[in-house]
């Protein structure tokens, strides 16, 4: 499915200004940007994020524009204040290995990720295959599709798993004004909660990522980030060591540990 059919269908309609909206809308790759930029920032700036980006360039980027643009450039872009995201320069550089890949597998049209799919599983997998995105981004994202844009190829809501449930807000997929993000936002606060009170009673187990009202606005699963590595700290910046803190340079020391007292007692 192309531009052009997304055109027919319900509009996406975020809390973010008209224009963003437009085209996330009618742009299935500004879509995906969206998408995989909506990790470590709030859903407001990665569902923005392509619009601005469209603005700085002068044209809404194409998967080929995106591609074989200069990576330094790309991220001097993703850098101009505001910046695009918390981490510019490591999400320009994802945001260019989606777009390549979408240009050798998908012959640069974003929209055939969707529109080719055989049914909601061949869906889900095509998704999970692209840079950025994995197991459960990508659930929420072909709930997105089913629950927003009218595309609903066979067995979608089970590949969407629980966030293709109708009724529920516990992802970006629920989220289409204010109210619905207040709502998709007290479900994160309600987890967070039930996770401090498991973790502070030993035995308890803690609330599955995967239940509904467990994920983040924007999708986000609570206790980690969505795209993720495996052994990374949660709001570890990507391609950041473990144990690395943010903003630490590498081979910089950590804290200094404290002294001990010499003082006779």
């Amino acid at each position: 499915m192309g531009a052009r059919d997304m055109e027919d269908l319900v509009t996406i309609s975020m809390p973010v200004e008209p224009d963003a909206n437009d085209l996330l809308s009618r742009d299935p790759l500004a879509l995906l940007i969206a998408m995989l930029l909506d990790q470590q920032v709030p859903l407001e700036r990665a569902f923005s994020a392509p619009y601005d980006l469209a603005r700085r360039l002068g044209h809404e980027p194409t998967a080929p524009d995106l591609a074989t643009c200069d990576p330094e450039a790309l991220a001097a872009v993703f850098a101009e204040r505001p910046a695009l995201h918390r981490y510019p320069k490591s999400m320009a550089a994802r945001v260019q290995a989606l777009c390549q890949l979408i240009v050798a597998r998908y012959d640069g049209d974003a929209g055939r990720v969707w529109g080719d799919a055989a049914d909601g599983t061949d869906l889900r997998k095509r998704v999970a295959e692209l840079p950025g995105f994995g197991a459960q981004k990508a659930q929420i994202f072909v709930a997105l599709l089913g629950k927003q844009l009218g595309v609903q190829p066979a067995g979608w809501r089970e590949a969407a798993g629980t966030f293709g449930a109708a009724g529920t807000y516990c992802s970006v997929a629920d989220i289409s004004d204010e109210d619905s993000l207040a709502r998709v936002r007290a479900y994160k606060q309600q987890l967070k909660a039930a996770a401090k009170t498991a973790a502070a009673q030993p035995g308890t187990a803690q609330p599955a990522a995967a239940q509904p009202g467990t994920a983040q606005p924007g999708g986000r699963a609570a206790g980690k980030n969505p795209g993720q590595n495996a052994g990374q700290n949660p709001g570890q910046n990507p391609g950041q060591n473990p144990g690395q803190n943010p903003g630490q340079n590498a081979g910089q020391a950590g804290p200094k540990p404290a002294k001990t007292s010499t003082k006779a007692r």
